[in-house]
Parts: structure tokens; C-alpha cells; sequence
């Protein structure tokens, strides 16, 4: 297992100890940055959401410029991304800063791009994420980020960013999915 590969790896095992931060109440306090007040088990399950995101720049970045780029890297990045990016949103649900609607249709798509590459890895084809699958990334990460940490720097100045940025990444969602879809459908009507 290559370096690119044990830092998603490393993602995948951050997300539980994400979460036992964002439910977990350890009687830290209250703390307030920038006009917003929130738990300091929120903040730092805030900023670990934040790490564990920056961490799949990361293991791309080594992965493209040492030429590590391998097929389980192809197959278990998205995989992390999708763990994680799924585990935040439910936490949003849970504390009523995402519309429930606007979570399912993300991990439906999720899901369902998981499925499609499954489909792809039986054919012998493993597909990298393509550039709208990118920015649905950046999209969710920024969405996310921001409603975990209580639109922190933005509230003082009224503007909802979290909630703009989710409407946003909802958006991308869906277009990436179609997209991601439509260029596969060989594989979806060979299977039938």
C-alpha cells in the first residue's frame, strides 16, 4: 500500500472519531468566533471534517506527482469521500441544518455513482472522478464546513453561506451524477 493509499485510508478511520465529536457531549463548553457560538465538540469535530477533506487533496496530489496513481486508489478515494462526505450530512439532519430531501437526493447519487463503478470494475474500467465530479466535491466540502461550524464568519455578516453552498452542491450533485451516467450507460445496457 502506497502513501496516496494510507492517507485515504487514514480518512476513512478519522470519520468515527468525527463523529464521537460532532454527538458526543464531553461538558467542553461554548465558544464563539466571529459573532457565531457553538459546543467546542462541534468545533473540533468541525475542524476534523475539515482535516479528513483536505486529506483527499492530498493523497491525489502525492499520487499524480510520484505517478503512484493505482487502481485501488481509484476505487477507495471516492469510497472515503463518500463515507465521510455521508457520515457529515446525516449529522446536519440530525441537527436540523439540512433539509432532510436535500441529504437523501446527495447519497442517493453517491450510492448510486458507487453501484455505477462497481459495474465499471466488473467490466474491467475504473474511472477517476472527472472535473464536475470535482467541484461537487469542493461544493459539499465548503456546504458542509461551513453549517458544521455554525456559518462561522459569516453569520456576523448575515449572509447564509452554508445554505447557499448546500443548494449549490445539490446542483453539482445531480449534474455530476447525470453526467457520470450518461458516459457510462454502455455498461448499464450491456448489463441488462
Amino acid at each position: 500500500m502506497n502513501l496516496p493509499n494510507k492517507i485515504t485510508v487514514s480518512r476513512v478511520l478519522l470519520i468515527p472519531v468525527f463523529i464521537v465529536f460532532m454527538l458526543g457531549d464531553f461538558g467542553m463548553g461554548q465558544l464563539t468566533i466571529g459573532g457565531t457560538t457553538l459546543p467546542i465538540e462541534q468545533f473540533i469535530g468541525g475542524l476534523i471534517f475539515i482535516f479528513a477533506s483536505a486529506t483527499d487533496w492530498l493523497d491525489g496530489y502525492i499520487a499524480r506527482k510520484n505517478n503512484l496513481v493505482t487502481n485501488m486508489g481509484k476505487f477507495l478515494d471516492p469510497l472515503a469521500d463518500k463515507l465521510l462526505v455521508s457520515a457529515a450530512f446525516i449529522i446536519l439532519v440530525e441537527f436540523g441544518l439540512a433539509p432532510s430531501w436535500v441529504v437523501i437526493i446527495i447519497i442517493s447519487r453517491e450510492f448510486a455513482v458507487t453501484g455505477l463503478r462497481l459495474l465499471l470494475a466488473g467490466e474491467g474500467e475504473v474511472v477517476a472522478a472527472n472535473q464536475l465530479g470535482k467541484i461537487k466535491t469542493v461544493t459539499q466540502i465548503l456546504a458542509i464546513s461551513s453549517l458544521l461550524l455554525n456559518n462561522i464568519f459569516f453569520e456576523a455578516i448575515h449572509v447564509p453561506f452554508g445554505t447557499i453552498m448546500l443548494y449549490i452542491c445539490l446542483f453539482f450533485t445531480i449534474w455530476s451524477g447525470l453526467d457520470y451516467f450518461i458516459k457510462n450507460k454502455h455498461v448499464l445496457t450491456k448489463s441488462m
